[in-house]
């Protein structure tokens, strides 16, 4: 009789040993989906570009790009990027800026994207009454790693309208800008933007401005941004 019942606790000990181990390992794997949630499709962000402009003759410019974007809600760098190109004017209205930039991208934790991009684009900008407009069609060409090679092209429409004093050289201006991806064949992306420009003197010009994008691929795709650009000559 004794040695049944030592069998019987003997065999009820394994059972709660069994039902601990199942919890503990439940429990634990609880955890590991929970802290690897997917990433937010939604950020806000800080974008900084610098130019600078060289001057080559009347008809062509040499251009460098410097560009450091802030993320993850403003905590930390998610996009950095350094490239040149040559400004070509053709007549009063028309500059066609091949370039090239080399990115270095982080959007969300656990992920680096590292891509060589050469871009092509063309700029027609014309006075209308008090406004500026111009329109910038533009075609990339993305080298990703990881990831695979995209082509893209890109439309933009933006108006410029001085605003104060003309002295103060201050313009307001709007834009909007399309994306169509042919890896997707789809177009993807749509950034709007409004913001102030200010001529400070003859070497420098800044820009400040609020662009919204809604992008239907991209993690994360729909942006809040607060920008500036800065362009010395």
């Amino acid at each position: 009789m004794t040695t049944k019942f030592c069998s019987r606790s003997y065999d009820y000990m394994n059972s709660l040993n069994a039902i601990n181990i199942f919890v503990f390992i439940l429990v634990g794997s609880s955890s590991v989906v929970l802290g690897q949630s997917l990433p937010s499709r939604s950020d806000t962000q800080n974008w900084n570009d610098v130019f600078f402009t060289v001057p080559l003759s009347k008809q062509a410019d040499f251009v460098m790009q410097g560009t450091l974007r802030n993320g993850r809600n403003l905590s930390r760098p998610v996009d950095e990027r350094l490239g040149f190109g040559f400004a070509f004017k053709f007549g009063k209205y028309l500059t066609v800026t091949p370039n090239y930039l080399a990115i270095g991208m982080q959007p969300f934790e656990g992920r680096k994207v590292f891509e060589n991009r050469l871009s092509v684009p063309a700029t027609v900008r014309v006075p209308a009454g008090h406004f500026v407009l111009s329109d910038r069609n533009l075609f990339e060409r993305r080298f990703r790693h990881p990831g695979i090679n995209t082509t893209r092209y890109r439309n933009r429409f933006q108006a410029d309208h001085p605003i104060g004093p003309p002295k103060q050289k201050i313009s307001l201006f709007v834009s909007d800008e399309v994306f169509y991806d042919w890896s997707f064949n789809a177009w993807v992306r749509n950034r709007a933007a409004v913001g102030v420009s200010k001529v400070v003197n003859k070497h420098f010009t800044l820009e400040l401005y609020y662009l919204r994008q809604n992008d239907s691929h991209s993690v994360p795709g729909d942006l809040h941004v607060i920008g500036s650009t800065w362009r010395f000559k």
